[in-house]
């Protein structure tokens, strides 16, 4: 087994009191705690759990602030992620890797790579701390396996009586079930365990392809590729197509100059240029949409697994996303695009179309049936309400589970609705806290209280 150490960091883990604001990173969200701290072991974490409580403060650990939701929002104890990260330890031989829940993604992957090992599928981004994105069930998308959560084997967390819970599918069960997706609502996890595998090589091949067509043949495309997904831009009939598939090889990944035109300059650079004007003058955003849909070219390259998944996103933006019956996802697709034709609304963003298995979490988005996502975005700073509501006005119409870290405006008795293992999570809850020490004004609306 190889022992790596990484932790980092020059944050106190003592408590200290704090009335400075805290902010995601689309900047729609804001919290003034009155403590904060930065532990950086278990220990420190159960201390600082025990501190808030005797004081009668809540505790909400945060990660990157990638949730656009207040899921980490609190007026109490803020705990900060930044020295509980590092990877623990690597298993090879068991494949499994335990790392700190402050631990990015981004240096999970690299440490994995250094290793010659990698996680089954993540999503488009590393930034997020592996805590962080479990807790909200961050997925890509996936014909076998999409969510991080779903590759998880234990989980660690400090609950609100100061204990210290390792669970797994053989040790507290009912817990590690529901705290693979858990909304920071169980307690403060400390350390995850993943499941891993020999590093691979994905081909990825990028390909634009006309709206009625991918809508036609979506559930071909998902069968025959292990990782597929694709944008479709508003305004247009033009989409972009991705398909990522496990590769004997040999490396080839994008060329220095054509990689930084792609994944900067076009997806970017420009992109945020196109979309400042748009925000300005709205009226030219349809005619920037037939021009951007055309500039992605079609692409294909090899390259270890992670690079691969992930890109750049310097472009900031607010985003909802629902998981559908996969069944039903086209005929939502098209609903939208009419919607957007009559209403009206100018939308500079793409909407995106991915997938994942079923699972047996109960508060993943996945949870017991085979789901397609569609997500809506909309530039920084632009008015997003009126799409973004009646975007959920289709979605909820087939069923659809928002995705607990993006903007949507359900509540405990929808979500219990579409969650047949909803009240397993509650009960949960319920005996591990509470009192609601991890609670806040988000979880009680989507949660109940």
């Amino acid at each position: 087994m190889a022992k790596v150490a990484t932790r980092g960091g020059t944050a106190t883990g003592k408590t200290a009191g704090s009335r400075s604001p805290w902010r995601n990173w689309a900047g729609n969200v804001t919290a003034t705690p009155d403590r904060v701290c930065a532990p950086a072991s278990t220990v420190e974490v159960v201390e600082a759990v025990r501190a808030a409580v005797d004081a009668g403060l809540t505790v909400k650990a945060v990660g990157t602030g990638h949730s656009f939701t207040p899921t980490a929002a609190t007026d109490g104890l803020l705990v900060r992620p930044e020295r509980l990260a590092g990877v623990h330890a690597l298993d090879p031989v068991a494949r499994t890797v335990t790392v700190g829940a402050g631990t990015s993604l981004r240096q999970l992957n690299a440490t994995l790579a250094a290793h010659g090992m990698s996680l089954s599928n993540m999503g488009d981004i590393m930034e997020q701390t592996a805590a962080g994105a479990i807790s909200t069930g961050t997925h890509g998308t996936g014909r076998s396996c999409a969510s991080l959560s779903a590759q998880l084997t234990a989980v660690e967390l400090v609950t609100a009586d100061g204990s210290v819970l390792r669970c797994s599918a053989t040790e507290h069960p009912e817990v590690f079930a529901a705290a693979r997706v858990g909304l920071g609502a169980l307690g403060v996890v400390t350390a995850l365990t993943f499941a891993i595998e020999p590093q691979f090589l994905l081909t990825a091949r990028e390909e634009p392809m006309p709206f009625d067509r991918i809508t036609e043949e979506f559930e071909q495309w998902v069968a025959e590729n292990e990782h597929f997904e694709f944008f479709w831009f508003p305004h247009t009939g033009n989409c972009l197509t991705k398909r990522n598939n496990r590769s004997p090889g040999p490396l080839d990944p994008p060329g220095r100059v054509s990689g930084w035109v792609e994944d900067e300059l076009l997806s970017n650079g420009l992109f945020q240029a196109a979309c400042s004007i748009g925000r300005a003058v709205p009226a030219t955003i349809p005619g920037i949409a037939q021009v951007s849909s055309r500039v992605l070219s079609s692409r294909t390259y090899t390259d270890i697994p992670y690079k691969v998944f992930t890109s750049p996103r310097r472009v900031r933006f607010v985003e909802c996303e629902y998981a559908l019956p996969r069944a039903t996802a086209m005929a939502a697709l098209r609903e939208l695009r009419a919607m957007i034709e009559r209403s009206g609304l100018r939308v500079s963003f793409p909407v995106e179309v991915r997938t994942a298995p079923a699972d047996d979490i109960p508060l993943s988005t996945a949870s017991g049936r085979d789901t397609a996502y569609l997500a809506v975005h909309m530039y920084r700073g632009t008015p997003y309400e009126a799409y973004f509501a009646a975007v959920e006005r289709i979605m909820t119409a087939h069923g659809g589970r928002p995705h607990w870290g993006k903007l949507h405006g359900r509540d405990a008795a929808y979500l219990a609705g579409v969650y047949p293992r909803f009240g397993e999570f509650t009960a949960v809850r319920d005996r591990l806290d509470p009192h609601r020490t991890f609670g806040n004004a988000y979880l009680r609306r989507v949660l109940g209280d």
